[in-house]
């Protein structure tokens, strides 16, 4: 099952975290993004640059994207869409979205366009903390350690070492 990763707001520590796990597990890892990324040298890693456009990331996400795939995204429409193809979606502070909560979150999103749209202003996320790099971490080491283990993959270098 591969990791793909709507890369261009994603946070450089969780990157960093889901390159270590892709060495460790010989999860097949795919960070996609407008910019240019500059990835490890790995097999199991791989950056796709998207031409500039409306949702040109999330559109070959969701073409791409497989059940049972994970998509590390804090894009709400975008978690809906790999929902809808049975993949799982995480944010990249830890948090799943799920089929039972992602209406919701999608009306909630709906009403605070609405509401910044008519001047309201209703602030933006808070600033990533190691708290929320701790919950990913934990999240991405339990969704990891019930996937199958994977005949092809590497001996895990002993420099290595697991997400925190």
């Amino acid at each position: 099952m591969p990791i793909w990763v709507d890369a261009d707001a994603c946070p450089a520590v969780v990157k960093d975290m889901l390159y270590r796990a892709a060495r460790r597990t010989g999860m097949p890892l795919t960070l996609v993004a407008n910019t240019f990324l500059r990835v490890p040298p790995s097999p199991l890693i791989r950056a796709i640059q998207v031409p500039a456009g409306f949702d040109a990331a999330d559109q070959l996400i969701v073409e791409r994207a497989a059940a049972g795939d994970l998509v590390i995204t804090a894009d709400i429409p975008l978690a809906a869409q790999v929902l809808a193809k049975h993949a799982h979606a995480l944010d990249p502070r830890g948090n799943w979205f799920t089929p039972g909560t992602i209406e919701e979150r999608l009306r909630m999103r709906s009403m605070l366009d609405q509401l910044r749209s008519s001047g309201v202003d209703t602030g933006g996320p808070s600033a990533y903390s190691p708290r929320d790099g701790k919950s990913f971490a934990g999240e991405l080491d339990r969704w990891l350690a019930r996937q199958p283990p994977r005949s092809d993959a590497p001996t895990p270098h002993p420099d290595d070492e697991p997400p925190v």
